[in-house]
């Protein structure tokens, strides 16, 4: 078997952290990228599912209250601690 040289650029972290990932599982960079290749030539595409993130009502309600939150932060008590923010949950139980 003959090899041939495939060179990517990623950010630096993600390189890092893969890196840290692969080496826990026993293995290197060019092994983990060699079985997404062959993984994917057997699956005859991308061996995961590959679509875009659409939130679902409860998680667009929320982001939407956390857009104005940030954009009106003087209209929403703040505390200065968890424990403060517990207490009053707690406390209205």
């Amino acid at each position: 078997m003959t090899t041939a040289n495939i060179n990517v650029r990623v950010d630096r972290e993600l390189k890092s952290q893969a890196e840290a990932l692969f080496a826990d599982l026993g293995m290197n960079m060019s092994t983990a990228i060699t079985m997404f290749l062959k993984s994917a030539v057997n699956h005859d595409g991308l061996p995961f599912e590959v679509k875009r993130f659409v939130p679902n009502a409860e998680t667009r309600a929320a982001l939407s209250e956390y857009e104005e939150m940030k954009n009106n932060p003087a209209a929403y008590k703040r505390y200065d601690s968890f424990d403060e923010a517990i207490t009053e949950i707690l406390t209205d139980v």
